[in-house]
């Protein structure tokens, strides 16, 4: 089971940004005046939830408990601390902005996986898989943003 540990540690790794993301978007969710972005978020923290569901299966597979909470590390943490305060203002612009940048930490650290050597064969397929959905959520959430950017109404 040893030959697994890389591959179950990045897969848990995975896990717990993923997770940081689905609170992410809940808690913009919640705090986001707008309907289409509300909407938006809930349907995007749904899909990630189904991203976290085929990674922990795959650590499942590996024989071995998946990570079941969302990560400790400092530069998350930090990333939805200045989430929080851009919900706390409700400032629909500077949301946008923090769940694009949450996107881009979430896509970093999905390529970063599938970059190293650690993933084989059916895990690296699941890894792919999930990836196409946080791709497609990073670039909508960037579309979001740059339409924000140059629309001059509110």
């Amino acid at each position: 089971m040893a030959e697994h540990s890389d591959q179950i540690s990045t897969l848990n790794t995975l896990i717990a940004t993923t997770i940081d993301s689905i609170n992410g978007y809940e808690d913009s969710a919640r705090n986001i005046d707008n309907e289409r972005f509300r909407e938006i978020f809930r349907q995007r923290a749904n899909e990630r939830q189904e991203v976290v569901e085929s990674l922990r299966a795959e650590v499942r597979r590996l024989g071995r408990n998946p990570e079941d909470d969302g990560s400790f590390m400092g530069k998350a943490h930090q990333r939805f601390e200045d989430l929080k305060a851009a919900i706390t203002g409700r400032d629909e612009k500077a949301i946008i902005n923090e769940v694009e940048r949450g996107e881009d930490y979430l896509k970093g650290k999905f390529e970063a996986a599938l970059n190293e050597d650690t993933l084989t064969g059916d895990s690296r397929a699941v890894v792919e898989r999930c990836y196409q959905s946080v791709r497609s959520g990073h670039d909508q959430m960037s579309q979001l943003k740059h339409g924000m950017e140059t629309s001059s109404h509110s």
